[in-house]
């Protein structure tokens, strides 16, 4: 107990100021005591992740001997189903395990697959390593699929919803909360890789490793502080099939009965003793959207007559108004694939396009290409804090919304940059072209064109930009707005977005390479002088307008969850 409560205020001393504005507020330190030590696990966690995706195919092609084509496959399909495993991992913590044992169960699986990872570098017989390696690799998405959807959601349940002040530091807590993630995959990228390129793979997985097991001893540590669910309802699907059943068995109900307070059943105290809310029962104001589920909720005559409730025929106001909440996310993550899809070109083209340009730095240094993606990370660690502790209140002053803009417009403006990053994008790849015309080098794809890389700084500085606005957005939306008992599963559908947004690229590339096979020389071919790249990009940024435009109409007509005795918390 001495050991935590020492740590716990030296943490939140060192997130304090000594000015007139504290970066914690004393009122609400008991949620930051409680949440500093669950950040330390999911820091050890981003740590150990970015430290090895960040070099991964280097070791698929250069110690596992694979072909580059089927290095970068097999990288993009693990990186993808680990940003899918997670909504299975947020099912099991909503439905049986609650998000605490969740994070303890995963963290330890994670363990276990470092460990093989460590083995199968080293002491496994090289004819059996690709296997074992590959085996370890799935154990840690498995261990991912737990761990993602409940750390972060597991944080912000440690601060109380009940002020305004509560309200505007847990919005603060989703800046704080990705800021420290990008540090952590920056210092990782760059100290790890180094381990790997010029010391010992060995010995980069055995550091990864013990900062892992640091980071769970430390969310141990904090064990007595945290805040837990009180009641776990089972599968989420089934709560939301009741209801669609439900109103599916009584389409013929009058729907306007549904605004008569003796033909609503709003639940009784079993209801609200198991309705899978973590601290307190909270009662959802109603809406009109999606009126046909409203049915679910009357009491015809059947439900009248019988002595007992059956939830596939009659359901309380509350858990119909939850699946409502559902259902409006989903518009808002079909919407947002198309960003994670020009995102994916960081990994991929934005770094082809630096490796044909001069990237001499003084006399005898040659910057990485890859290194430019420290960019982005770069801008996101400057404009984090800037927005959270400038614009944020500045923005207040005019608005009066506690997080200053709302979490859509929020979102929105990463959206809008995204596009002109894209913009930005195929403008310099023509210069980029015009360039290698005027000097003969079109049917030179190894030539380096006479051009510097910091061509590319813009869009790899709005890329930033983007991010700060929509990821740290989407985080907070899928937090905020779905039911309190299934917020790892709306944790899982935004890191979901990542996955399928990456998936979607692939499907992009391929109807382009396709298409324009057909109809003459083909798009994004090997000669990146004649692949077309900037009309590729022309292409991204056509499909994001029109996903942007989905978006707005989507935004405009959100409706943002409302708790009776509550003010509403904005609109778009």
């Amino acid at each position: 107990m001495a050991l935590e409560k020492k740590g716990s205020e030296l943490l939140v001393k060192m997130l304090s100021t000594n000015h007139q504005h504290q970066l914690i507020p004393s009122s609400t330190r008991g949620g930051w005591n409680a949440a500093i030590f669950i950040i330390f696990v999911e820091v050890a966690e981003r740590f150990a992740f970015y430290g090895l995706v960040g070099n991964l195919i280097m070791y698929l092609t250069n110690e596992l001997h694979q072909p580059t084509v089927t290095a970068a496959k097999n990288v993009n399909m693990w990186i993808g189903l680990s940003s899918l495993f997670p909504v299975l991992g947020a099912i099991v913590a909503d439905s049986y395990l609650g998000r605490f044992r969740t994070i303890i169960y995963s963290t330890c699986i994670y363990f276990l697959g470092m460990v093989m990872l460590c083995l199968s570098a080293s002491v496994v017989p090289r004819y059996y390593r690709e296997g074992a390696y590959f085996v370890a690799l799935y154990v840690l998405a498995v261990g991912e699929g737990g761990h993602k959807p409940c750390v972060q959601t597991f944080a912000a349940d440690q601060f109380d919803e009940d002020t305004d002040e509560e309200k505007e530091v847990k919005s603060s807590f989703f800046n704080w909360w990705y800021l420290a993630i990008v540090i952590t995959g920056t210092v990782a990228t760059f100290g790890i890789v180094y381990i790997q390129d010029n010391v010992s793979w060995v010995l980069s997985y055995s550091v990864l490793t013990v900062v892992l097991v640091a980071g769970l001893v430390l969310f141990f540590i904090g064990i007595r502080k945290y805040r837990k669910e009180s009641n776990l309802l089972g599968s989420p699907f089934t709560t939301v099939a009741q209801v669609f059943v439900a109103a599916a068995r009584k389409w013929r109900v009058n729907n306007r009965r549904c605004w008569d307070d003796d033909a609503v059943y709003y639940g009784d105290d079993e209801d609200h003793e198991n309705s899978g809310v973590h601290f307190k029962h909270k009662t959802l104001a109603r809406t009109q959207q999606f009126r046909f589920l409203d049915n679910a909720m009357i009491i015809d005559d059947l439900d009248a007559s019988s002595k007992v409730r059956n939830p596939w025929r009659l359901c309380p106001l509350n858990q119909v108004e939850e699946v409502k909440l559902v259902l409006r996310l989903i518009p808002i993550w079909l919407s947002c694939l198309m960003f994670h899809a020009v995102q994916s070109q960081l990994h991929t083209y934005f770094t082809k396009q630096g490796s044909m340009m001069i990237r001499s730095i003084g006399p005898h240094f040659q910057l990485p290409p890859a290194s430019l993606q420290a960019l982005v990370g770069i801008v996101i660690v400057i404009t984090v804090p800037i927005y959270d502790r400038i614009l944020v209140p500045t923005v207040r002053k005019f608005t009066g919304h506690p997080a200053g803009i709302t979490v859509l417009q929020r979102i929105g403006v990463g959206l809008f940059l995204s596009i002109v990053t894209m913009v930005v994008s195929a403008l310099t790849e023509t210069k980029r072209v015009s360039v290698a015309r005027e000097n003969n080098l079109l049917d030179n794809p190894k030539a380096i064109v006479p051009m510097s890389v910091w061509w590319l700084l813009p869009q790899y500085l709005i890329m930033g930009l983007s991010d700060t606005f929509t990821v740290v957005g989407l985080q907070e939306l899928f937090y905020d707005q779905m039911p309190d008992a299934m917020r790892s599963l709306g944790a899982a559908a935004y890191i979901s977005i990542l996955g399928v947004g990456s998936f979607f690229s692939s499907f992009i590339i391929s109807s382009v390479v396709a298409i324009s096979t057909k109809s003459g020389e083909p798009w994004l071919g090997n000669n990146l002088n004649r692949a077309h790249l900037d009309d590729f990009y022309w292409v991204l940024a056509g499909l994001s307008s029109l996903f942007f435009g989905i978006y707005l109409w989507v935004a405009m007509r959100f409706v943002y969850k409302k708790v009776v005795g509550e003010e509403s918390s904005g609109e778009v």
